[in-house]
């Protein structure tokens, strides 16, 4: 069950989500334990982008992938993501539409054992990919991608970021940062150097220290939470969290649907300025079935 929603620009699901040959992903499927799962998670979602209301382009992307194949899903789950391009207009679209498109295809091919091996496999695989084509193209040098993705997997929720671009859970009335920006303002606040006043005004608020493609080496964090119907989880682009705050993040996505929430953080975004692009995810766990054939 899925509540999906295209570009907020107006434009069609191919131009906000990075394609991809579904046959390729299946190399290798074969090879996985023909397990089956003990519960799936019931997801509604919808994912919006938008230019925002200065940019000329849109360097943010997102994408998903829901395998049907029972063993797939108990192996990999179901995997969404968001990545914000940086770089310069052309080289940040470029690096975000292939962290997403290299992403998930890496991701489901990878012969790992566990979730988080294999996450580290696609996110170490996709870094080579734009790294190189970054030093291919002098155009290109120095490109890269935040990447803030979620992989539901039985009752457990697995995350893997880079960057700035942020995933949010909200549970039993609060709302609750779970990823870790790695920006230069974020880790000499928790450096305890700068105050987060300071922060919020710093001309580097927007330097981010990590990010795929950008060097030759990438170093993810990784996060694992425990699924529970009726949460709700909320990945977005630093275009949304620049303009609107953790509690209104709480309100409008506690209160609405997916579809309605998202529309609702692009248009608040947009009506506060909108200086940058704008990305947000929003996926519900509405219940956790048991499996059955």
């Amino acid at each position: 069950m899925s509540d999906y929603q295209t570009d907020g620009g107006g434009g069609s699901s191919l131009d906000s989500t990075a394609k991809f040959d579904r046959d390729e992903l299946v190399r290798g499927w074969r090879e996985y334990e023909q397990r089956l799962p003990h519960v799936l998670p019931i997801l509604k979602y919808a994912a919006k982008t938008d230019m925002g209301q200065v940019r000329e382009n849109n360097e943010d992307k997102f994408d998903y992938y829901e395998p049907e194949i029972p063993a797939i899903l108990a192996a990999r789950g179901s995997l969404f993501a968001v990545g914000d391009g940086v770089g310069g207009a052309q080289a940040g679209q470029i690096a975000s539409e292939m962290a997403m498109k290299n992403l998930i295809g890496y991701y489901y091919e990878s012969p790992a054992e566990d979730i988080e091996s294999a996450l580290y496999d696609a996110i170490t695989a996709t870094n080579d990919k734009v790294f190189a084509v970054s030093q291919a193209v002098l155009e290109r040098q120095g490109m890269g991608s935040t990447l803030t993705c979620a992989v539901f997997v039985e009752n457990r929720v697995h995350l893997a970021q880079l960057g700035d671009s942020r995933a949010y859970l909200i549970r039993g009335g609060g709302i609750r940062q779970v990823t870790l920006d790695h920006s230069w303002v974020e880790e000499q606040v928790r450096a305890g150097v700068m105050s987060r006043e300071d922060a919020e005004y710093s001309p580097f608020k927007n330097v981010i220290t990590r990010s795929i493609g950008a060097t030759s080496m990438v170093r993810p964090d990784f996060f694992e939470e425990e699924a529970l119907p009726g949460d709700i989880w909320v990945m977005c682009s630093d275009g949304l969290t620049t303009y609107v705050t953790d509690a209104e993040i709480l309100n409008i996505a506690g209160n609405y649907s997916p579809s309605e929430a998202a529309r609702q953080f692009i248009e608040l975004a947009n009506g506060r300025g909108g200086r940058d692009n704008i990305t947000v995810f929003v996926i519900s766990v509405r219940g956790l079935h048991p499996f059955s054939m």
